[in-house]
């Protein structure tokens, strides 16, 4: 039995080694040069950046993949343990260290408002039970079947899920520097804290009970790895390919038609693909079932995605390997951003100094950064033509006023990626970083199911379908694959 998996990021790598591991014949295709996804890698005059995640924090989900193959994933990838997880620095020039110990995150809270130190505790106990559900429960299972959504909505409502992020941590923190830093985490997954569910407080937990973790050499090693990985069991990859349409033949995927002509046919096809470009424009809405096109019409898309990358002339021993540099504003930045789609004089940054635990990312006596920053989706109309230079400058301004003195006179190499490159490189509709919005009504069975709707043998990973963003859901949502199809030899592709 043949499988197409279209779109090599984490999500179609992983799809793609668990059927193999089941016995289908794989082919892998990706319209990139590298494999990866969005987890590219860029070289510049020496310096190294990671395109896309920094950091892992469910090393379990990469182990699985080697263990099915017989393999430790610990031989052919190390990682190290960050501490602090993250560093918080305040505009009033104040920081707040979050991770390592228990004890040591407590200290770190008493140090801002001591009577919170109870509170984080109850907080990080409910985010335990979120994950026992949330995770451990239903990150694996399909919800193509509303009876699976009907079953869990009491689990769900005792856990409030119903509430947002925010409320939720509001309910145990009292410190407003607190609070912000507690609820930030739907922003690593392209939602706002503000009407993002509260499912997704279970990354506290999840954090707290397997550690914030950099694979050394980068995610590209993890990249490298699977690449090797997939290579020593015979899965053929195909790169620099893109896909015009999926062939869908009495309401059943059975290939894909390439841009040039070519057709590759298959038994069953999975696709890595952002779900609003797959029902959007690789499928004729006539083949599609009434459920896609009116999700596909109400989708709500994640924030994009403005990501500057820079080496220095020197080196920034005080700086931490990830910095969230919060502007002056929280509520109303992200409103700017989500709703009102306009880009904000103020902003908030996420600064990665891969070099403060990897020094091979830059040249001896310098540095490598990348800032990823927050900005309205192509749904606004902005010209990044225009604005990216212009937010360039605004953030190494920025940047060189408080952590990073005299950068304007040792940066190199900077280079810098707008949403209009999310769309162009990845396909990402409206340049959204994170394909669709983690909100209630777009989670679990509202989100694009992993089962391909109302078309037979075609499936779904990555970010847009469920569970969602970030490494630890694309890798889950081909665990979801993986439980809705059979060995090889029992698939029955009528």
């Amino acid at each position: 039995m043949h499988a197409l998996v279209i779109g090599a990021g984490y999500g179609g790598m992983a799809a793609a080694l668990r059927l193999r591991a089941k016995g289908y014949q794989v082919t892998l295709i990706d319209r990139c040069s590298g494999l990866g996804g969005r987890a590219q890698i860029y070289d510049r005059e020496g310096f190294r950046h990671d395109a896309g995640p920094t950091v892992i924090t469910a090393p379990f989900l990469f182990e699985e993949l080697f263990e099915l193959f017989g393999e430790n994933f610990h031989d052919h990838v190390k990682l190290v343990p960050l501490k602090p997880w993250y560093r918080f620095r305040y505009s009033d020039g104040t920081t707040f260290d979050y991770g390592g110990t228990l004890e040591e995150t407590l200290e770190e809270i008493g140090r801002i408002e001591p009577k919170d130190r109870e509170g984080y505790l109850n907080l990080v106990e409910h985010s335990k039970r979120i994950y026992k559900v949330g995770f451990e429960e239903l990150s694996s299972v399909s919800f193509h079947r509303v009876s699976t959504m009907v079953q869990q909505i009491p689990k769900l409502l005792r856990l409030r899920n119903y509430e947002t992020v925010w409320q939720m941590v509001c309910r145990y923190l009292t410190s407003p520097k607190l609070r912000q830093a507690f609820s930030i985490q739907p922003l690593l997954v392209g939602g706002n804290p503000f009407d993002t569910t509260s499912i997704y407080s279970l990354i506290h937990y999840l954090e707290r009970a397997h550690g914030v973790h950099f694979a050394m050499g980068g995610t590209a090693a993890i990249t490298s790895a699977l690449g090797s990985l997939m290579e020593r069991h015979q899965i053929s990859t195909r790169l620099n390919t893109t896909i015009e349409r999926i062939i869908v033949e009495d309401r059943k995927a059975t290939g894909a038609l390439l841009e040039g002509g070519e057709m590759v046919k298959a038994d069953l096809v999975v696709t890595n693909t952002d779900p609003a470009h797959l029902y959007g424009n690789l499928i004729s809405s006539k083949k599609q079932a009434l459920s896609s096109r009116l999700k596909l019409a109400a989708t709500k898309y994640s924030m994009g995605l403005f990501v500057l990358y820079f080496g220095t002339t020197r080196i920034y021993p005080e700086v931490a390997h990830h910095t969230i540099w919060l502007g002056p504003r929280y509520q109303e930045l992200l409103k700017d951003i989500f709703d009102r789609k306009i880009l904000a004089d103020d902003f908030s940054l996420y600064l990665h100094r891969p070099t403060a635990t990897d020094p091979s990312f830059a040249p001896p006596g310098c540095d490598s950064f990348y800032v990823l920053c927050p900005v309205p989706n192509l749904q606004s109309g902005i010209d990044w033509s225009i604005q990216g230079p212009r937010l360039r400058d605004r953030i190494v301004k920025a940047l060189e006023e408080t952590i990073l003195p005299e950068l304007s006179s040792t940066i190199r190499a900077d280079f810098f990626k707008t949403p209009e490159d999310f769309r162009n490189e990845y396909l990402s509709i409206h340049g959204a970083g994170f394909s669709i919005a983690p909100i209630f009504r777009q989670s679990a069975w509202f989100r694009f199911h992993n089962k391909g709707e109302g078309i037979r043998n075609l499936f779904l990973t990555g970010a847009g379908t469920h569970p969602g963003a970030g490494l630890p859901g694309v890798l889950c949502s081909a665990k979801v694959v993986d439980s809705l199809l059979p060995r090889a030899e029992a698939f029955n592709p009528a």
